[in-house]
């Protein structure tokens, strides 16, 4: 059975302008360590593939597929390859809960900010496993939506926040993902002994930083398929999330003005 969840947040420009943001420095650190030059890699939910290029450039003798369910965001991501000139990287339509692609495929399987987004995350971790070949690493990276916080304390983020988790799950997401993906592991089959998780995060507190990041969740709030999705789905009125946008405005406006995200991790040795 295919994804049955809905990606909340579409592929607006003010989702691009994050996801476009993500490195494998910034994104995969967890996992660069691991990488060797000749290793071939399976990026699920690519989007625009800008971790893609990187992990391509870190594996210069191996090969990285690309994967998302959505064909117009892999054009984007073949262009950031192309303009890079990269030669070891293809792309390709793909779902997670049934992949393409045969056992023991790859070296290293990989999806970042995925499994909060599916609708059966145990199976997606399976089905990763399945075409990693033994010896190999399964890896994934999730925010935690609950963990975030934030200074100072604009009471329209908690609206914000309230609301986000609200839609997500409405949508067959979990968006507190993070602290789940040990759990989840174990449940798909991985030894205990096989799983190391860890936690990374993303902080935004220089002005640039607060500028970027609150502009493009107000943006998102009232402009992107996560903003549709909240009203058409009766969680909030087109007013509230107005309110929600300059609540972002503003928390970006202060100088005292901090925001950090954590996300879980895991790697599982196949």
């Amino acid at each position: 059975m295919p994804n049955d969840a809905v990606y909340t947040h579409g592929h607006h420009e003010s989702v691009l302008r994050s996801h476009t943001w993500r490195t494998a420095a910034n994104s995969a650190a967890y996992l660069v360590g691991h990488l060797k030059p000749h290793m071939r890699v399976l990026d699920i939910g690519c989007g625009p593939g800008t971790i893609t290029a990187d992990l391509a450039e870190l594996v210069p003798q191996g090969e990285v597929v690309g994967v998302d369910t959505e064909p117009a965001i892999l054009e984007r991501a073949r262009s950031a390859a192309d303009e890079r000139g990269l030669t070891n990287t293809r792309f390709a339509v793909a779902d997670v809960h049934e992949l393409d692609f045969p056992d023991d495929s790859f070296c290293v399987v990989h999806a970042h900010q995925v499994l909060q987004h599916v609708g059966d995350p145990v199976r997606a971790l399976r089905e990763m496993r399945r075409v990693c070949k033994p010896g190999g690493i399964v890896a994934a990276r999730d925010g935690d939506y609950a963990t975030m916080t934030w200074y100072p304390q604009v009471p329209g983020l908690d609206a914000w926040l309230h609301l986000y988790r609200r839609v997500a799950r409405a949508n067959g997401g979990e968006p507190d993902a993070g602290r789940r993906l040990r759990s989840w592991a174990l449940e798909a089959g991985f030894p205990a002994t096989a799983v190391t998780a860890s936690a990374g995060a993303w902080c935004y507190a220089t002005p640039e930083e607060r500028a970027w990041w609150s502009g493009l969740w107000a943006d998102r709030t009232v402009a992107s398929s996560y903003a549709r999705r909240a009203v058409e789905g009766g969680h909030a009125t087109e007013a509230e999330l107005r309110d929600i946008a300059d609540a972002w405005r503003e928390w970006g406006s202060r100088d005292d003005g901090w925001f950090a995200v954590l996300h879980g991790e895991v790697l599982c040795r196949v």
